[in-house]
Formats: structure tokens, sequence, C-alpha cells
């Protein structure tokens, strides 16, 4: 169920505590895909996102998603310790809705070359637009159940990451759904994981992502935030992408 952020011009999905599920641009506007180049420390990433909304005249509250990278995978203790200082951010920002996060966000671990500290790869925000069509980012999601189940734990051989993988997509096309859009509305789709059979891309995700395909599979070569997991996915549709010096 969507819930409305007037302020921030979007409307979201609920998620967990550290961020939201996804959000869509409310009628009038549009979410804006930027990225750093390089990877700024997290910290310091925190100022350049104030800075680049405050120079387009946009509120905090315009902030609809974060994508971070952090060293390594943690565990999930360690990863509920990781987030308080993220979620004192938002709190300090004031972009909370009715004590709910509706900023999505995508957190992974680079596997090779990773970064030394928690770094922000991008964010998302709105910004009024007159074009039509809806645009919206998701989080990321990996295979895990309510509460700490993770799809077939341990499991990294072909069969095994297809269960992985069709519950993410399953996942995904949840959110496509209650945004009101299609597979033709994303023009980004990520994925996360350092096991990917080449059996995996053919027989499943490129079936699944039907027509989003046309733009290409972004893979990364990185972990989901938490041990254990091993398949992570999110998607968006945008119009402007741009690239901000970190």
């Amino acid at each position: 169920m969507l819930v409305d952020n007037p302020k921030g011009n979007f409307q979201f999905l609920k998620g967990g505590g550290p961020f939201s599920s996804g959000a869509v641009a409310s009628p009038g506007y549009e979410v804006v895909h930027a990225v750093f180049h390089p990877l700024p420390p997290l910290e310091n990433g925190y100022a350049l996102v104030e800075q680049r909304l405050a120079s387009l005249k946009r509120p905090m509250h315009a902030l609809c998603g974060m994508e971070l990278r952090i060293p390594e995978a943690l565990s999930f203790e360690a990863f509920d310790e990781f987030n308080k200082p993220y979620i004192e951010k938002l709190k300090q920002w004031n972009v909370y809705v009715d004590g709910i996060n509706p900023v999505a966000r995508t957190n992974v671990a680079i596997e090779a070359s990773p970064v030394a500290v928690p770094s922000l790869y991008g964010f998302s925000y709105t910004v009024p637009s007159s074009e039509n069509g809806k645009t919206f980012v998701t989080a990321g999601a990996a295979e895990v159940r309510s509460g700490r189940d993770i799809v077939s734990q341990g499991d990294t051989s072909a069969a095994g990451m297809r269960e992985k993988a069709k519950f993410v997509l399953g996942v995904m096309s949840g959110r496509l759904q209650e945004f009101g859009v299609t597979l033709s509305d994303v023009s980004a789709t990520g994925i996360y994981t350092v096991f990917l059979p080449d059996s995996l891309m053919k027989d499943t995700i490129l079936p699944a992502v039907g027509v989003a395909a046309h733009h290409g599979l972004q893979w990364h070569y990185a972990r989901p935030p938490v041990i254990g997991m091993d398949f992570e996915m999110d998607l968006r549709g945008v119009r402007q992408e741009i690239a901000l010096p970190g």
C-alpha cells in the first residue's frame, strides 16, 4: 500500500526500519537518479546530497532513494548496528512521514576492489516535471522472507541461485504492481551477486524482466549486505540519469 509523502512529492511503499521498499513520483514530478564518481565516503556523501538538493531549491523531503557500498557483508547484528547512524541521519533531515522511513535503499558489498569505508554510490530525488508517465525507484531486495529466513540458504548451485532469483523477481514484480507500472516502464535493472551462472541469466532472469532487458542489465559483482544472502536486485524507471563529482 502506497503512503503519500506530499512534502517530497512522491509516494512510497513501507519497508523495514532502514529503508522503504520504493518510491514513485507524484503527478507533476519525476524521479532523477544520480551517481557519484569517484565514490565519496558516506559521511561526505551526506553533505553532497544536501548540497545537490539545495542547489536545485528542493527540500530534503525530495530524497527518495540512497545507494550505499560497504567494505564487506555483515552479520545480522552488525548490520543492525550499521543502520543506526544512517537512520539517525534521516531523522536529522526530518524526512520521515508519520514515523515511517520513506527513502528506498540499496546497500551492497563490492567484492572486487572493495571500498575501504562505507561509501555513497548514488541517490534519487524528485523534481518538478511536465512530462507524462510515472518514474520510480525500488529498494534493493535480497532473497529473504519475513524475519531472517533466507531462501535456499547456503546453496549457491545453479538450482539454489534459481530459487533465490525467482523469489527476488517476485518481490520486484509486486512492487511494480503497487506503483501501477509495468516492465516496459523500467529503465534500469540492477543485479548484485557473485554467483551468476549463464543458465540463471538465460532461463530465469531474462524471461522474467521481459522488455526491461531492452536497456540491458547492470550486473554489479557484489554481495548483499548480510552474510548468507547471495542475490539482490533493484529497479528504476527514470528519464534523467546524472553523474556528480564525489
